[in-house]
């Protein structure tokens, strides 16, 4: 049994879906990131970096409980334990990767920093909004250049790549982005979107999540709280 902390957010979607496709058996434990319980000690023994998602795996390659942070990392251990989709070859392995990487160092920062300036900073600073818009235009754009010749990210199959990249783009709208800009990347994101596995994981604890507008919220996510030692 694979436990999971987490909370709806792009990044949690990620595992849930993985979870969900490679049907292993798993059970949630909500980590309300807008009341703080990313900071809580019980969190942060297996979540250093007081990010969700975390995993705790209670058969791990050893035999042991074994505990794991960061989404990516999260990723390329549910597909190594499963036998799925990271690629057979060692060519399509490191292809996934580098896909999964982009999205990682790229993606999930960029248009991370496009949702607090576009809709969640106090203050609208026009530079900002515009430069983390025009980024994620450019990362949308280098999506759909791939896809107008590979039907995934990192080829012909579905990867850990496209788990981790769909959840981010389904906040389009917020991030400023016209779909008809970008007619590839739309017939992979709406193809994703029909999966079943993909249904189910943008479905866990999407009850539980609220606006994050409040102003504990605000404290939790963007305030001095998320800057002390813990």
């Amino acid at each position: 049994m694979i436990d999971v902390y987490s909370d709806a957010t792009p990044n949690g979607h990620k595992v849930h879906i993985m979870l969900e496709e490679c049907g292993l058996p798993y059970r949630v434990h909500h980590i309300n990131i807008g009341q703080g319980d990313q900071f809580k000690p019980e969190f942060l023994a297996i979540s250093p970096n007081n990010k969700i998602p975390a995993i705790v795996d209670a058969d791990g390659s050893d035999g042991k409980p074994f505990s794991l942070f960061e989404s990516g990392a999260i990723l390329v251990y549910l597909a190594s334990k499963s036998g799925r989709f990271l690629g057979e070859s060692d060519r399509q392995k490191f292809t996934t990767l580098q896909w999964l990487m982009f999205q990682m160092g790229g993606v999930g920062p960029m248009l991370g920093q496009a949702h607090h300036f576009r809709i969640y900073a106090p203050e609208k600073i026009e530079y900002a909004v515009n430069r983390y818009t025009n980024e994620a235009k450019r990362l949308y754009s280098v999506i759909d250049k791939q896809l107008s010749t590979h039907a995934f990210l990192a080829g012909d199959e579905y990867t850990i790549a496209d788990i981790a990249t769909f959840p981010w783009l389904r906040s389009w709208k917020n991030q400023g982005i016209d779909w008809a800009d970008y007619p590839h990347a739309k017939r992979w994101f709406d193809e994703i979107s029909e999966r079943p596995a993909v249904k189910r994981g943008v479905e866990v604890l999407a009850n539980a999540r609220k606006p994050l507008l409040d102003e504990k919220s605000k404290e939790m996510l963007f305030g001095a709280t998320q800057y002390q030692r813990h």
